[in-house]
This record gives structure tokens, C-alpha cells and sequence, in this order.
């Protein structure tokens, strides 16, 4: 794999749950160590439209046709926006990998989906497609999901765009740069 690969990083901003909207930043990035390009989107808090902005924010880039995967922090923007990471793929080709620091609780997840949505089961199987991977790296394992790639290609992928920690540049700059605008200075762990 070259070590200079384009990857599409994306989190999401600091936000209240009284607000209507949170902001999506995304980052091109070379591998872990270049930055390309950053992106800007916004995603209903708690909605139904963290697929469609992904696949908006791979479509309308013009770096569109050197991206190789894109990352996600989670596999929900905004509160519970979930994002179905196989009808990102499928519909525009690109693999993507979500990372997280924690294993989900999905039985947490099912109360607090139970409480707030009454489309809580489509979110819960959103969010239960596909095979959960942890990956042990040098610190703490992370968990991971994939479309459209192997886990073992995805963990290169990983590998390949981690500075230091565990969690992949493209994603950890996303954050910084979505907390920056959002409160003024950047602050905590994607």
C-alpha cells in the first residue's frame, strides 16, 4: 500500500442537543501526514442524514477520484444521525472504516434509542450491520467496521495513517478542526 494513499476523514462538532443542527468536517489527507483539503457540512442533530452528507461530502470533492477509504469517527454523526456505511460504499464506491475508542453497549444503545426515536430499531440495525473488528494496536484496541475492504486491508489503512495514539490522523484532525470552530479552541479525544 503507498503511504501516501488519500483519505477522507470525518467528525463531527461539539454540539447541544437543544441545537438543530451539528457541524461535519471532513479532511483530505495523504496518508497521516498531509493535508490536502478540509470540508464543511452540517447534519441534523439526532436526524436521518449522516448518509446522504457522506455520500454528498465523497461526491462533491475534487479530490473525489484519488480518496481510497473514508474514515469515521463512530458510525453516527450528530447524536444518533447514523450512517450506514454500506450504502455509503455501495453507492459511491468508496470503502469505509469507522473507528472507535469503545466497544458500543449496544444494550445501552437500544434504551436510549428505545426512549427517543420511534424509528429505533431501523437505527439500532443500521448501527448492528456488519462484522465488529477490535484491533489491538501499541496503546488500547479500538474497535473498527468496514465496507467494501477486508479488516486486514483496513488495518493497514490504520496503521498506515496513525501518528501516534490510536486513532487515525485524518479523523483526529477532523475533530480538532470541528471543536476549533465550534468552541473557539480545540479540546478532547476524537
Amino acid at each position: 500500500m503507498k503511504a501516501q494513499i488519500r483519505l477522507l476523514g470525518v467528525d463531527d462538532s461539539p454540539f447541544m442537543f437543544s441545537e438543530k443542527y451539528a457541524m461535519v468536517v471532513g479532511v483530505v489527507m495523504r496518508g497521516g501526514g498531509y493535508l490536502e483539503c478540509v470540508l464543511r457540512s452540517q447534519v441534523s442533530v439526532d436526524g436521518d442524514d449522516a448518509t446522504f452528507v457522506c455520500k454528498k461530502m465523497i461526491e462533491d470533492t475534487r479530490h473525489r477520484k484519488q480518496l481510497k477509504a473514508l474514515l469515521l469517527d463512530g458510525v453516527a454523526l450528530g447524536g444518533f444521525n447514523v450512517v450506514d456505511i454500506e450504502e455509503v460504499y455501495s453507492s459511491t464506491g468508496l470503502p469505509v472504516i469507522t473507528v472507535t475508542r469503545d466497544k458500543p453497549d449496544f444494550v445501552k444503545i437500544k434504551n436510549a434509542l428505545k426512549k427517543n426515536f420511534s424509528d429505533w430499531k431501523n437505527r439500532l440495525n443500521i448501527m448492528k450491520k456488519g462484522r465488529l473488528y477490535k484491533v489491538e494496536t501499541r496503546y488500547n484496541p479500538i474497535y473498527v467496521k468496514c465496507a467494501g475492504l477486508e479488516v486486514e486491508e483496513a488495518k493497514g489503512i490504520i496503521k498506515l495513517s496513525t501518528i501516534r495514539g490510536v486513532i487515525p490522523e485524518p479523523i483526529r484532525v477532523a475533530h480538532l478542526i470541528a471543536s476549533g470552530i465550534t468552541r473557539g479552541e480545540s479540546y478532547g479525544k476524537a
